[in-house]
């Protein structure tokens, strides 16, 4: 049995992997300006931060919609038996539940992600890890994921907060009484959710390192199979700084760097940085 993998755009994978396993990425719609944008293909982050920088307003995203979905499973269908297609969180986007209705009648198993980025990302690579050792099972590549979604540790630091402040999501305040403080929040992804976790202080590369201490802490409960260290932009000396703090705690057999796309970038800014791996 051929098995196909698709996912939304906001999974976050790096795309010579995409290409390398045929992976099919179904985008989400971007509006900003007063003009839509399919996002990955006619915008890209910078192209965001370009716009907020000059004054504008941060973008809204848009889910796929149901016959867009339809569309492309039917076409995927001529060529392989089943697809699988992982969504971000339910809580995030109606992407889910429009994907669930395109499926109907059809060989197309979806994902709650209950996550987002590469904690997506991550769901994603442990099914083309089984497709690849020769699993033609689609339920079984399912229980597999199912048993790990709640295992997936995701979050990000960050280094600024005007975006939060922007999307609503951070008052004035607090924003102000966070630069004075110098305070870098940790937003983290639980129960399919984002809530604010440990607010660290000091200088950026500093908060870096105590948050990827905290992060691994307990390295009896970690993966070492794989990690992500994916962000919006930072400098390569705060990635390599926090690659090394990551690897002085454990071997994992890939760490995977990627850069966030529309989805992250519009809701966190520049300066963004997060390490996800699954739990054992």
């Amino acid at each position: 049995m051929k098995i196909r993998i698709t996912a939304d755009s906001t999974c976050d994978l790096a795309p010579d992997y995409i290409a390398r396993h045929s992976i099919v990425i179904l985008p989400l719609t971007v509006s900003m300006g007063g003009r839509d944008f399919v996002d990955g293909r006619d915008i890209v982050p910078d192209d965001i931060f370009r716009h907020v920088d000059a004054g504008g307003d941060l973008p809204k995203t848009a889910a796929v919609n149901t016959a867009d979905y339809r569309r492309q499973f039917e076409a995927l269908l001529a060529e392989c038996d089943a697809i699988i297609h992982f969504n971000i969180s339910a809580d995030f986007s109606s992407c889910h539940e429009h994907a669930v209705a395109a499926a109907q009648g059809l060989p197309v198993y979806c994902v709650d992600s209950r996550n987002l980025s590469s904690g997506i990302a991550l769901l994603v690579c442990e099914a083309v890890d089984m497709i690849s050792a020769g699993c033609e099972d689609p339920k079984a590549i399912m229980d597999r994921i199912s048993a790990l979604i709640d295992k997936v540790d995701a979050s990000f630091i960050l280094d600024r907060l005007d975006y939060l402040h922007k999307g609503g999501r951070c008052s004035t305040v607090a924003m102000l009484g966070a630069n004075l403080l110098k305070l870098k929040p940790c937003i983290e992804v639980v129960d399919g959710k984002m809530i604010v976790g440990r607010k660290y202080r000091g200088t950026y590369s500093r908060c870096l390192k105590q948050y990827v201490d905290d992060r691994l802490r307990h390295l009896d409960a970690v993966d070492n199979k794989r990690i992500f260290i994916t962000h919006t932009g930072v400098s390569r000396e705060d990635f390599e700084l926090t690659k090394a703090a990551v690897l002085a705690h454990m071997s994992f057999d890939e760490v995977i760097e990627v850069r966030a796309g529309c989805s992250i970038t519009s809701h966190c800014g520049q300066g963004t940085l997060g390490i996800l791996f699954i739990r054992k």
